[in-house]
């Protein structure tokens, strides 16, 4: 990796659909990256190509991607036009706490799709970039992932799991010229938190959140939040002890 980060090859975002996706794919784009938007039934994407590839002056394709059909994920990476020399996963889901704990196939979607399918495409991609000997992964996880809480055991139980994936591959990979990067950007003002009551100093914009994956991409960043205020928040949690812990409601 250059002082000015990596080499202007593709970047591969997975989750495109999602606000965080698509900031992240204009924010790359904007720095010069050709990009690959991949989702589930990405042509309906078409808009938001054309739109990155006229705004931005790079190369957009579009590519059909589904983080639970894990017997079509080599496949899927295989049949990119490159190998990408960056690559960010976007994808999740966030159903209700409560609704997991009794619909088990809620349950199963938000656990498979924030920790097994992000998981088993990574390692996928772990694969072809270490034979290459260059890349970047990058993953979307959460603070949520750092203490289970009541509010949102099943999701974030399933971040946990992929932040841990996470440090175990930056790990492995460390001394094969592949870099991975855990991202956890605490509340973001999107589609999939509206409704929900935010506080305006500690939610972020998906621009913010953009912004700060590629930086963290350019200087070889481990770990990252998005606002440091949520490292402190997250320090204060994790340290209360586990009989007072479990009397509260947060």
């Amino acid at each position: 990796m250059s002082a000015d980060g990596p080499a202007k090859g593709a970047v591969l975002v997975l989750g495109a659909r999602s606000d965080i996706g698509l900031a992240i794919a204009h924010a790359f784009a904007h720095a010069g990256h050709a990009v690959q938007l991949a989702a589930r039934d990405a042509a309906s994407l078409e808009a938001d190509r054309a739109d990155i590839a006229l705004r931005h002056g790079v190369s957009v394709s579009l590519h059909e991607f589904d983080a639970l059909a894990t017997d079509q994920l080599e496949g899927f990476v295989d049949g990119l036009p490159e190998l990408p020399q960056v690559a960010v996963s976007a994808v999740g889901t966030m159903a209700e706490q409560a609704v997991n704990e009794t619909d088990l196939a809620s349950a199963q979607r938000d656990i498979r799709s924030n920790f097994e399918g992000p998981a088993l495409t990574f390692g996928v991609l772990a694969n072809r970039m270490a034979a290459r000997g260059s890349g970047t992964l990058v993953g979307i996880s959460s603070v949520a992932g750092l203490r289970g809480r009541a509010a949102n055991y099943v999701y974030g139980s399933a971040k946990a799991g992929f932040t841990a994936f996470l440090s175990g591959l930056r790990n492995r990979l460390a001394k094969q010229g592949v870099h991975v990067v855990t991202v956890l950007p605490g509340f973001v003002d999107t589609r999939m938190t509206a409704g929900l009551d935010l506080p305006a100093k500690l939610t972020a914009q998906p621009a913010e959140v953009a912004d700060a994956v590629v930086a963290a991409v350019n200087k070889g960043r481990n770990v990252i939040y998005v606002r440091r205020i949520w490292q402190v928040i997250m320090l204060i949690i994790g340290n209360i002890p586990e009989a007072i812990f479990k009397k509260l409601s947060i």
